[in-house]
């Protein structure tokens, strides 16, 4: 358990151990890393492998952003369904983006086998749930988009749906075969460790202050110390700060919550009963999973409101209730809400905001996946590698000028949605 509050019930259930390790006084490093989440320490293991010289500098704990809220599907590709990719990016562009990113879930899991991380993987799937006829028409394009490709994705009729999910109320259903579950807190925990015995090394309760050139070095300032760095990657994705002037302008914040029951044992075992993680088609989203201990996850778009008898629990009562009458009344454990970085086509970036000087950003939610291929991307560049062979063509960030606005009317519609949805 942490000595500390617990972020999620991912941190306070974690099998891996914690960092931590604050700077002390000034240094050097081939690569410094700003954040201690997927992309970062992604970046770490796999420069560190690489032979580099690498420093994360995290100022909370690892994970203590999106990574250790994250709902803990491993899924495949982007929001985007690849036929949209396409007419975005083009068609060399997106089929790179679309091969890294499809295989990428494979790739999580291998780095899991390999380090013998403690996640609680399962391997069984997610379900993109239909929750209406509109909803099963967008997955019938995704599923031909996808089996065009030769992905393993089976589109489910309402019956096959209700079958796998232990529920009628969704109209079918796009099984990704690709995909699985973690508990990402046990999953970025294992990558620390696992960059740490490859050389990296990782500071945490560091905050960066500034970030400078001085000749043909960074200069990383932070309230612990000074480090140089030959080049440094930002991997702070929806916790970007100040630190980098215009860069959190670039994408829009949203919030998801996710409550978690109590252990429900056997009565669990009809939810979900062969272990996929799901989500919906619905504009404000849902998603239900369950861990290694029987929880039922439920989440959604929005903020945490109200304490042990407040709205998002009595919102995650009903929503239980409705899907799963025979489940019966359930207590709940513990509620927790994290950022998503939007952007504005729904596709993620990789930016070179000076020489030297990346940040790969707006996962729009799927952070897992994409953080560590990015990651390893990140770290094959700074080897040698050349730009044209990143996953994305290299940008520079754009500001979205309405980015506040659209923050603040999505918090009072996510709002409304959970009071609706409580009654």
């Amino acid at each position: 358990m942490p000595s500390t509050p617990a972020i999620s019930l991912w941190d306070a259930t974690a099998d891996e151990a914690d960092v931590a390790a604050p700077l002390e006084g000034d240094s050097e490093t081939g690569i410094a890393i700003v954040g201690g989440g997927f992309t970062g320490l992604s970046t770490a293991l796999h420069a560190a492998e690489r032979g580099l010289d690498c420093r994360v500098i995290e100022a909370r704990r690892i994970g203590h952003g999106g990574s250790g809220r994250n709902v803990g599907l491993v899924n495949a590709g982007v929001w985007l369904p690849p036929r949209e990719v396409r007419e975005r990016l083009g068609e060399e562009k997106a089929g790179v983006l679309t091969r890294v990113l499809g295989d990428a879930p494979a790739y999580v899991m291998s780095l899991i086998e390999r380090h013998q991380i403690r996640c609680e993987l399962t391997r069984s799937g997610t379900i993109h749930a239909a929750h209406s006829p509109r909803g099963l028409r967008d997955l019938a394009r995704r599923a031909e988009d996808w089996r065009r490709l030769g992905a393993p994705v089976e589109l489910l009729t309402r019956a096959e749906a209700a079958e796998k999910i232990g529920s009628d109320a969704y109209h079918g259903g796009l099984l990704d075969r690709r995909a699985g579950t973690i508990n990402p807190m046990g999953y970025v925990r294992g990558l620390a460790r696992a960059a740490l015995a490859a050389g990296a090394r990782i500071s945490t309760e560091t905050a960066v202050r500034a970030l400078r050139r001085d000749g043909e070095r960074w200069i990383v300032e932070t309230d612990r110390g000074r480090v140089s760095a030959r080049a440094v990657v930002l991997g702070t994705n929806a916790y970007t700060d100040d630190l980098w002037p215009g860069l959190k302008r670039t994408f829009t914040i949203i919030h998801y919550f996710q409550v978690a029951t109590e252990p429900l044992g056997d009565r669990a075992r009809p939810v979900l009963p062969e272990g996929q993680g799901l989500w919906d088609t619905a504009p404000v989203m849902f998603s239900l999973r369950r861990d290694g201990f029987g929880r039922l996850i439920s989440g959604s778009m929005g903020r945490v409101m109200g304490g042990d008898e407040g709205l998002s629990r009595r919102w995650a009562a009903g929503r239980l209730r409705r899907l799963f009458p025979a489940l019966g009344r359930v207590g709940f454990e513990t509620a927790w809400y994290g950022q998503i970085a939007l952007t504005p086509d729904h596709l993620p970036r990789i930016h070179r905001l000076a020489d030297g000087l990346y940040t790969p950003i707006g996962y729009n939610g799927r952070g897992i996946a994409p953080g560590t291929v990015f990651g390893k991307a990140m770290a094959e560049l700074l080897a040698g590698g050349r730009e044209e062979d990143l996953p994305l063509p290299v940008t520079e960030p754009a500001r979205d000028g309405l980015a506040p606005l659209k923050s603040r009317f999505y918090r009072a519609a996510f709002a409304a949605n959970q009071l609706t949805r409580a009654i």
